[in-house]
């Protein structure tokens, strides 16, 4: 037999009998226009609340955005701050070196890719 949720066949007739029995025939329609009723307002109350929660977290999602932005300026600046100090302290400039090699990326290396042999570095 075909299963629907977990329930098979014969246990769906069986619960199909006992609300036959327990309600009657023409109670039926009035107990499923109830649970219609019910499902009804209980999706407007979930609704309700979900627009409530947004509404009353907005603010506290503004606040943390603010909060952000503030945050990452003051990184940006003691970042700034931390490398200006840095570049007083390099005493063999290496700071430089390395944007020196930033700025040569364009220009093609001098020397052979691969292997150099001694043939390569002897004028001819």
């Amino acid at each position: 037999m075909n299963t629907i949720l977990f329930i098979s066949g014969g246990e769906i007739i069986i619960v199909v009998l006992v609300v036959l029995l327990l309600f009657g025939a023409k109670s039926i329609p009035d107990v499923a226009r109830m649970l219609g009723k019910g499902m009804n307002e209980f999706r407007r109350a979930s609704d309700e609340i979900k627009r409530e929660f947004r509404e009353n977290t907005s603010d506290i999602t503004e606040v943390v955005e603010e909060t952000k932005k503030e945050l990452t300026q003051e990184v940006k600046e003691v970042n700034k701050a931390i490398e200006e100090e840095a570049a007083d302290l390099d005493p063999y400039n290496l700071n430089e070196e390395k944007e020196d090699s930033k700025n040569s990326k364009d220009v093609p290396p001098t020397t052979p890719d691969g292997p150099v042999s001694r043939e390569d570095s002897v004028d001819k």
